[in-house]
């Protein structure tokens, strides 16, 4: 039987955070930009708690009813951060990234060059913990949204650096538009889906 699947708002936020900061240890990214696993453990809970609350204020959390899955989405029109953002989210993401702050600024400016324009709905971030990989959570969670993009005559988009991903992704409707290499760090895949 399939859990429950959710939006997450005020106390179940940090369920959400930690179910991504668990996801993403691995995450070809963000193992570029932070090497040390002890310190991305780290950072990560620390850049999931900065991302979160920024991404449902442009859209929406999700999660399952056990926390195995969890996605943050913008809305149509909101998917690049505006000045007002920015300024929110500056210093914790200074602090988050310390002395990986090039890298990462590096790898963010690649996706916001490859970033579409336009309406869409944007899957920022969509992760399963560890312990739950492999089990069908990531595909229901990714399906709760999309279905209301379809409603709503919507496309999708996302990025992913896993080569792994990308064939979950495409059951599930999206397909390659572009992929492109961070100069000296990971390989990524921008997806679309149109709406079904």
């Amino acid at each position: 039987m399939s859990e429950a699947i959710g939006q997450a708002n005020g106390a179940q936020l940090p369920a959400v955070m930690e179910t991504l900061a668990q996801a993403f240890q691995t995450d070809p990214a963000l193992s570029w930009i932070l090497p040390e696993s002890g310190h991305r453990a780290r950072a990560l809970r620390s850049l999931f708690r900065t991302l979160a609350p920024a991404d449902v204020r442009a859209g929406v959390a999700l999660r399952s009813e056990g926390d195995e899955a969890a996605s943050l989405w913008r809305a149509p029109g909101r998917a690049e951060s505006g000045t007002l953002e920015f300024l929110r989210t500056v210093v914790p993401l200074v602090a988050t990234f310390g002395t990986a702050l090039p890298r990462g600024l590096k790898v963010q400016g690649s996706i916001d060059a490859h970033r579409p324009k336009g309406r869409f709905w944007y899957l920022h971030y969509v992760g399963v913990r560890p312990a739950h990989q492999g089990k069908g959570h990531g595909g229901r969670i990714i399906r709760t949204q999309t279905a209301v993009a379809d409603r709503d005559g919507l496309p999708c988009w996302l990025e992913t650096a896993t080569p792994e991903n990308v064939p979950l992704y495409e059951r599930l409707g999206f397909v390659t538009q572009v992929e492109w290499d961070v100069p000296g760090g990971p390989h990524f895949w921008g997806m679309t889906r149109p709406p079904a």
